[in-house]
Protein backbone atom coordinates (compact mmCIF):
# COMPACT_ATOMS: atom_id res chain seq x y z
CA UNK A 1 0.00 0.00 0.00
CA UNK A 2 0.69 3.87 -0.57
CA UNK A 3 2.27 5.31 2.35
CA UNK A 4 1.71 9.18 2.30
CA UNK A 5 4.63 11.44 2.54
CA UNK A 6 4.95 14.93 4.53
CA UNK A 7 8.09 17.15 4.81
CA UNK A 8 8.33 19.08 8.25
CA UNK A 9 11.03 22.21 8.47
CA UNK A 10 12.31 23.73 11.45
CA UNK A 11 12.94 26.92 12.22
CA UNK A 12 13.94 26.94 16.07
CA UNK A 13 14.49 30.46 16.18
CA UNK A 14 12.17 33.11 18.62
CA UNK A 15 12.27 36.42 19.76
CA UNK A 16 11.66 35.08 23.00
CA UNK A 17 10.79 31.46 24.46
CA UNK A 18 7.78 31.21 26.03
CA UNK A 19 7.85 30.11 29.56
CA UNK A 20 5.47 27.14 28.92
CA UNK A 21 7.16 25.81 25.74
CA UNK A 22 9.09 22.53 25.59
CA UNK A 23 10.39 22.81 22.12
CA UNK A 24 13.22 23.17 20.45
CA UNK A 25 13.43 26.80 20.61
CA UNK A 26 16.12 29.32 21.00
CA UNK A 27 16.13 33.16 21.51
CA UNK A 28 17.48 34.81 18.54
CA UNK A 29 20.64 37.22 19.44
CA UNK A 30 21.63 39.36 17.07
CA UNK A 31 20.87 38.44 13.31
CA UNK A 32 19.83 35.00 11.85
CA UNK A 33 22.15 33.15 9.78
CA UNK A 34 19.00 33.04 7.42
CA UNK A 35 21.36 31.96 4.69
CA UNK A 36 23.70 29.61 5.86
CA UNK A 37 20.50 28.09 7.06
CA UNK A 38 18.60 27.53 4.40
CA UNK A 39 21.57 25.97 2.64
CA UNK A 40 22.01 23.79 5.69
CA UNK A 41 18.45 22.15 4.83
CA UNK A 42 18.93 21.86 1.13
CA UNK A 43 21.76 19.26 2.44
CA UNK A 44 20.01 17.95 4.86
CA UNK A 45 16.67 17.07 2.92
CA UNK A 46 19.47 15.99 -0.15
CA UNK A 47 20.69 13.34 2.74
CA UNK A 48 17.35 12.48 3.67
CA UNK A 49 15.74 12.30 0.26
CA UNK A 50 16.62 8.29 -0.52
CA UNK A 51 13.59 7.66 2.40
CA UNK A 52 11.53 9.40 -0.27
CA UNK A 53 11.60 6.30 -2.62
CA UNK A 54 10.28 7.91 -5.74
CA UNK A 55 6.95 9.65 -3.59
CA UNK A 56 6.13 12.89 -4.41
CA UNK A 57 5.37 15.25 -0.74
CA UNK A 58 1.64 15.51 0.12
CA UNK A 59 2.65 18.32 2.43
CA UNK A 60 4.72 20.85 4.31
CA UNK A 61 4.43 22.59 7.48
CA UNK A 62 7.27 24.75 8.64
CA UNK A 63 7.20 25.07 12.21
CA UNK A 64 9.46 26.31 15.10
CA UNK A 65 10.78 28.66 16.76
CA UNK A 66 8.91 30.96 15.31
CA UNK A 67 9.58 30.53 11.05
CA UNK A 68 7.92 34.14 10.08
CA UNK A 69 11.00 35.60 11.40
CA UNK A 70 12.53 33.92 8.08
CA UNK A 71 11.67 36.59 5.37
CA UNK A 72 9.36 35.16 2.31
CA UNK A 73 12.76 34.91 -0.28
CA UNK A 74 14.57 32.35 1.98
CA UNK A 75 10.93 30.67 2.33
CA UNK A 76 10.79 30.36 -1.55
CA UNK A 77 14.46 29.33 -1.61
CA UNK A 78 13.94 26.31 0.75
CA UNK A 79 10.42 25.46 -1.57
CA UNK A 80 12.35 25.76 -4.44
CA UNK A 81 15.41 23.65 -3.28
CA UNK A 82 12.83 21.10 -1.70
CA UNK A 83 11.23 20.66 -4.73
CA UNK A 84 14.66 20.20 -7.06
CA UNK A 85 14.93 17.09 -4.52
CA UNK A 86 11.85 15.65 -3.68
CA UNK A 87 8.79 17.26 -5.61
CA UNK A 88 5.46 18.31 -4.29
CA UNK A 89 2.45 16.45 -5.42
CA UNK A 90 0.53 18.49 -7.70
CA UNK A 91 -1.66 19.70 -5.03
CA UNK A 92 0.43 19.88 -1.68
CA UNK A 93 -0.74 21.78 1.56
CA UNK A 94 2.20 24.06 2.54
CA UNK A 95 1.77 25.79 6.18
CA UNK A 96 3.73 28.75 7.98
CA UNK A 97 3.65 28.87 11.46
CA UNK A 98 3.37 32.26 12.38
CA UNK A 99 3.36 34.50 15.41
CA UNK A 100 1.36 37.93 15.06
CA UNK A 101 4.11 39.73 16.77
CA UNK A 102 6.54 38.95 13.91
CA UNK A 103 4.68 40.10 11.04
CA UNK A 104 5.86 42.70 9.12
CA UNK A 105 3.67 44.50 6.94
CA UNK A 106 2.71 43.03 3.13
CA UNK A 107 4.89 39.70 4.07
CA UNK A 108 1.98 37.67 2.95
CA UNK A 109 1.91 38.81 -0.21
CA UNK A 110 5.44 37.29 -0.38
CA UNK A 111 4.69 33.94 1.59
CA UNK A 112 2.00 33.32 -0.86
CA UNK A 113 4.09 34.28 -3.93
CA UNK A 114 6.86 31.80 -2.33
CA UNK A 115 4.33 28.75 -2.22
CA UNK A 116 2.74 29.11 1.17
CA UNK A 117 -0.89 28.15 0.94
CA UNK A 118 -1.69 27.82 4.81
CA UNK A 119 -1.14 29.64 8.09
CA UNK A 120 -1.02 28.78 11.20
CA UNK A 121 -1.00 31.39 13.86
CA UNK A 122 0.10 31.35 17.58
CA UNK A 123 -2.26 33.62 19.01
CA UNK A 124 -3.33 31.19 22.27
CA UNK A 125 -5.98 34.05 23.32
CA UNK A 126 -7.34 37.56 22.99
CA UNK A 127 -6.92 38.79 26.45
CA UNK A 128 -4.23 40.71 26.96
CA UNK A 129 -3.28 40.22 30.42
CA UNK A 130 -3.74 36.36 29.88
CA UNK A 131 -1.09 37.13 27.04
CA UNK A 132 1.03 38.74 29.38
CA UNK A 133 1.09 35.90 32.15
CA UNK A 134 1.48 33.05 29.91
CA UNK A 135 4.87 35.37 28.04
CA UNK A 136 3.21 36.00 24.85
CA UNK A 137 4.84 39.01 22.80
CA UNK A 138 1.84 40.38 21.32
CA UNK A 139 -1.96 41.44 22.38
CA UNK A 140 -5.00 40.33 21.17
CA UNK A 141 -5.21 43.61 18.18
CA UNK A 142 -1.73 43.00 16.78
CA UNK A 143 -3.23 38.87 16.12
CA UNK A 144 -6.59 40.17 14.88
CA UNK A 145 -4.65 42.51 12.53
CA UNK A 146 -2.11 39.60 10.70
CA UNK A 147 -4.92 37.18 10.36
CA UNK A 148 -6.65 39.92 8.21
CA UNK A 149 -3.82 40.61 6.41
CA UNK A 150 -3.05 37.09 5.83
CA UNK A 151 -6.70 37.10 4.47
CA UNK A 152 -6.06 40.48 2.26
CA UNK A 153 -3.49 38.95 0.73
CA UNK A 154 -5.46 36.09 -0.70
CA UNK A 155 -4.52 33.14 1.97
CA UNK A 156 -7.95 31.96 3.09
CA UNK A 157 -6.64 28.85 4.77
CA UNK A 158 -5.82 29.69 8.05
CA UNK A 159 -5.58 28.16 11.72
CA UNK A 160 -5.68 29.95 14.95
CA UNK A 161 -4.19 28.16 18.00
CA UNK A 162 -6.31 28.94 21.20
CA UNK A 163 -4.95 27.46 24.96
CA UNK A 164 -7.49 27.39 27.69
CA UNK A 165 -7.14 26.89 31.79
CA UNK A 166 -4.55 29.49 31.51
CA UNK A 167 -3.38 31.75 34.69
CA UNK A 168 -6.26 33.24 35.63
CA UNK A 169 -8.88 32.27 33.18
CA UNK A 170 -12.08 31.56 34.01
CA UNK A 171 -15.10 29.71 31.85
CA UNK A 172 -16.37 33.43 30.86
CA UNK A 173 -12.46 34.37 29.56
CA UNK A 174 -12.15 30.87 27.90
CA UNK A 175 -15.59 31.37 25.85
CA UNK A 176 -14.74 35.05 24.85
CA UNK A 177 -11.48 33.88 23.35
CA UNK A 178 -12.92 31.30 20.96
CA UNK A 179 -15.71 33.66 19.86
CA UNK A 180 -12.90 36.34 19.08
CA UNK A 181 -11.49 33.50 17.02
CA UNK A 182 -14.77 32.32 15.28
CA UNK A 183 -15.41 36.03 14.31
CA UNK A 184 -12.25 35.82 12.30
CA UNK A 185 -13.72 33.36 10.44
CA UNK A 186 -10.52 30.89 10.59
CA UNK A 187 -10.71 27.81 8.47
CA UNK A 188 -9.51 25.29 11.57
CA UNK A 189 -9.21 26.18 15.43
CA UNK A 190 -6.84 24.19 17.40
CA UNK A 191 -7.87 24.36 21.20
CA UNK A 192 -5.55 22.61 23.52
CA UNK A 193 -5.12 23.08 27.93
CA UNK A 194 -2.21 24.78 28.77
CA UNK A 195 -0.14 21.79 30.63
CA UNK A 196 3.07 22.48 32.89
CA UNK A 197 6.18 20.47 31.26
CA UNK A 198 9.25 19.22 32.33
CA UNK A 199 12.15 21.89 31.61
CA UNK A 200 10.24 25.34 31.39
CA UNK A 201 10.08 27.93 33.23
CA UNK A 202 6.77 27.70 34.30
CA UNK A 203 7.53 23.75 35.87
CA UNK A 204 10.31 25.71 37.74
CA UNK A 205 7.95 29.10 39.09
CA UNK A 206 4.23 26.51 38.66
CA UNK A 207 1.92 29.55 37.71
CA UNK A 208 -1.41 29.22 39.64
CA UNK A 209 -4.09 27.32 37.50
CA UNK A 210 -7.45 26.41 36.95
CA UNK A 211 -8.22 23.40 38.73
CA UNK A 212 -9.49 20.02 36.53
CA UNK A 213 -12.92 20.43 36.80
CA UNK A 214 -12.73 23.91 35.97
CA UNK A 215 -10.44 22.80 33.18
CA UNK A 216 -13.12 20.49 32.10
CA UNK A 217 -16.04 22.93 32.07
CA UNK A 218 -13.90 25.10 30.05
CA UNK A 219 -12.76 22.34 27.67
CA UNK A 220 -17.01 21.09 27.69
CA UNK A 221 -18.36 24.80 26.51
CA UNK A 222 -15.60 25.45 23.93
CA UNK A 223 -16.27 22.43 22.47
CA UNK A 224 -19.67 22.80 22.30
CA UNK A 225 -19.23 26.92 20.70
CA UNK A 226 -16.91 25.64 18.08
CA UNK A 227 -19.53 23.64 16.82
CA UNK A 228 -22.27 25.73 17.03
CA UNK A 229 -19.98 27.93 15.07
CA UNK A 230 -19.60 25.07 12.53
CA UNK A 231 -16.25 23.77 13.72
CA UNK A 232 -16.16 19.55 13.77
CA UNK A 233 -13.92 18.37 15.86
CA UNK A 234 -11.87 15.39 14.33
CA UNK A 235 -9.37 15.17 16.52
CA UNK A 236 -8.31 15.82 20.21
CA UNK A 237 -7.49 19.75 19.90
CA UNK A 238 -8.52 20.33 16.22
CA UNK A 239 -11.62 22.03 14.59
CA UNK A 240 -12.39 22.34 11.17
CA UNK A 241 -14.24 23.76 8.41
CA UNK A 242 -15.84 20.99 6.11
CA UNK A 243 -12.82 20.08 4.03
CA UNK A 244 -10.28 22.11 5.70
CA UNK A 245 -9.12 19.57 8.09
CA UNK A 246 -4.93 19.71 8.29
CA UNK A 247 -3.45 17.68 5.93
CA UNK A 248 -0.17 17.62 7.24
CA UNK A 249 -1.11 16.84 11.07
CA UNK A 250 -3.25 14.08 9.68
CA UNK A 251 -0.08 12.51 8.21
CA UNK A 252 0.91 12.07 11.68
CA UNK A 253 -1.77 11.27 13.23
CA UNK A 254 -2.57 8.45 10.47
CA UNK A 255 1.20 6.92 11.04
CA UNK A 256 2.29 8.17 7.66
CA UNK A 257 5.57 8.76 6.46
CA UNK A 258 7.08 12.03 7.39
CA UNK A 259 10.97 13.46 6.61
CA UNK A 260 11.71 16.19 9.36
CA UNK A 261 15.15 18.54 8.56
CA UNK A 262 16.39 21.56 10.43
CA UNK A 263 17.74 21.74 13.79
CA UNK A 264 16.03 19.08 16.50
CA UNK A 265 13.54 17.78 13.68
CA UNK A 266 12.41 14.61 13.73
CA UNK A 267 11.17 12.23 10.70
CA UNK A 268 10.00 8.65 10.17
CA UNK A 269 10.43 6.78 7.28
CA UNK A 270 9.55 2.93 6.03
CA UNK A 271 11.53 0.83 4.52
CA UNK A 272 10.92 -1.20 1.21
CA UNK A 273 11.70 -4.63 3.33
CA UNK A 274 8.43 -2.87 5.59
CA UNK A 275 11.16 -1.71 8.48
CA UNK A 276 10.28 1.42 10.25
CA UNK A 277 13.17 3.87 10.94
CA UNK A 278 13.08 7.11 12.95
CA UNK A 279 15.50 9.88 12.34
CA UNK A 280 16.13 12.31 14.85
CA UNK A 281 18.41 16.00 13.68
CA UNK A 282 21.17 17.47 16.00
CA UNK A 283 18.85 19.97 18.16
CA UNK A 284 21.06 23.03 18.80
CA UNK A 285 21.44 25.73 15.79
CA UNK A 286 25.07 25.74 16.33
CA UNK A 287 25.44 22.22 16.30
CA UNK A 288 23.37 21.68 13.29
CA UNK A 289 24.85 24.56 11.19
CA UNK A 290 28.37 23.20 12.13
CA UNK A 291 27.79 19.58 10.94
CA UNK A 292 26.18 21.04 7.70
CA UNK A 293 29.69 23.03 6.87
CA UNK A 294 31.66 20.28 7.89
CA UNK A 295 29.48 18.05 5.70
CA UNK A 296 28.73 15.61 8.65
CA UNK A 297 25.65 13.89 9.07
CA UNK A 298 23.25 15.76 10.84
CA UNK A 299 21.79 13.34 13.21
CA UNK A 300 20.84 9.60 13.74
CA UNK A 301 18.52 6.68 12.32
CA UNK A 302 17.24 4.18 13.94
CA UNK A 303 15.17 1.39 13.16
CA UNK A 304 11.38 1.12 15.89
CA UNK A 305 11.40 -1.98 17.64
CA UNK A 306 8.42 -4.28 15.98
CA UNK A 307 7.26 -5.06 19.35
CA UNK A 308 6.99 -0.85 20.14
CA UNK A 309 5.17 -0.26 16.61
CA UNK A 310 1.49 -0.96 18.05
CA UNK A 311 2.24 0.99 20.82
CA UNK A 312 3.32 4.00 18.48
CA UNK A 313 1.13 3.42 15.88
CA UNK A 314 -1.87 3.67 18.47
CA UNK A 315 -0.25 6.69 20.16
CA UNK A 316 -1.30 8.53 16.63
CA UNK A 317 -4.27 6.92 15.48
CA UNK A 318 -6.18 7.07 18.53
CA UNK A 319 -6.23 10.93 18.83
CA UNK A 320 -8.33 10.83 15.84
CA UNK A 321 -12.39 10.99 16.64
CA UNK A 322 -13.18 8.72 13.39
CA UNK A 323 -10.26 6.17 14.23
CA UNK A 324 -8.69 3.96 11.58
CA UNK A 325 -9.03 1.47 9.10
CA UNK A 326 -8.07 -1.70 10.06
CA UNK A 327 -5.83 -2.49 7.39
CA UNK A 328 -4.35 0.26 8.14
CA UNK A 329 -2.44 -1.03 10.63
CA UNK A 330 -0.76 -3.73 8.74
CA UNK A 331 0.07 -1.94 6.12
CA UNK A 332 1.67 1.01 8.41
CA UNK A 333 3.14 -1.42 10.61
CA UNK A 334 3.82 -4.46 8.68
CA UNK A 335 2.55 -6.33 11.34
CA UNK A 336 -0.69 -8.74 11.65
CA UNK A 337 -3.54 -7.37 13.21
CA UNK A 338 -3.55 -10.68 15.06
CA UNK A 339 -0.84 -9.05 16.71
CA UNK A 340 -2.67 -7.34 18.79
CA UNK A 341 -6.24 -9.05 18.85
CA UNK A 342 -5.97 -9.72 22.67
CA UNK A 343 -5.27 -6.41 23.52
CA UNK A 344 -8.01 -4.91 20.92
CA UNK A 345 -10.22 -7.44 22.63
CA UNK A 346 -9.99 -6.36 26.00
CA UNK A 347 -9.83 -2.72 24.80
CA UNK A 348 -13.78 -3.85 23.51
CA UNK A 349 -14.71 -5.40 26.50
CA UNK A 350 -14.21 -2.23 28.79
CA UNK A 351 -15.78 -0.25 26.72
CA UNK A 352 -12.73 1.97 25.07
CA UNK A 353 -12.49 0.91 21.60
CA UNK A 354 -15.65 -0.02 18.74
CA UNK A 355 -15.62 -1.40 15.73
CA UNK A 356 -18.08 0.21 13.24
CA UNK A 357 -18.08 -0.04 9.47
CA UNK A 358 -14.31 -1.36 9.09
CA UNK A 359 -12.87 1.49 11.37
CA UNK A 360 -11.57 0.85 15.06
CA UNK A 361 -12.04 4.18 17.55
CA UNK A 362 -12.06 5.25 20.74
CA UNK A 363 -15.72 5.74 22.38
CA UNK A 364 -16.72 8.30 24.30
CA UNK A 365 -15.15 7.10 27.39
CA UNK A 366 -12.17 5.79 25.70
CA UNK A 367 -11.27 9.81 24.62
CA UNK A 368 -11.68 10.27 28.41
CA UNK A 369 -8.84 7.87 29.31
CA UNK A 370 -7.37 7.76 26.02
CA UNK A 371 -3.72 7.64 27.74
CA UNK A 372 -4.35 4.77 29.46
CA UNK A 373 -5.87 3.20 26.07
CA UNK A 374 -2.96 3.99 23.86
CA UNK A 375 -0.60 2.23 26.91
CA UNK A 376 -2.40 -0.65 26.85
CA UNK A 377 -0.51 -1.35 24.06
CA UNK A 378 2.79 -1.01 25.16
CA UNK A 379 5.10 -4.05 24.56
Amino acid sequence: MHIPLSLYIHIPWCVRKCPYCDFNSHERAGALPVDDYVAALEADLAADAPYAAGRRIDTVFFGGGTPSLFPPEAIGRILEAVDRLVPFAADAEVTLEANPGTIEHGRFEGYRAAGVNRVSFGVQSFDDEALARIGRIHDADEARRAVREAQDAGLDNLNIDLMYALPGQDLESALHDVAQAVALAPTHVSHYQLTLEPNTLFAAKPPKLPDDDAAWAMQEACEAALAAAGYAQYEVSAYAKDGRRCRHNLAYWSFADYLGIGAGAHGKATRSDGAVLRTRKAALPRSYLERAAARQRFGTTEPVAREQLPFEFMLNVLRLLDGFPEDDFSARTGLPIDAIRPTLDAAFARGWLESRDGRIRATALGQRFLNDVIGSFLP
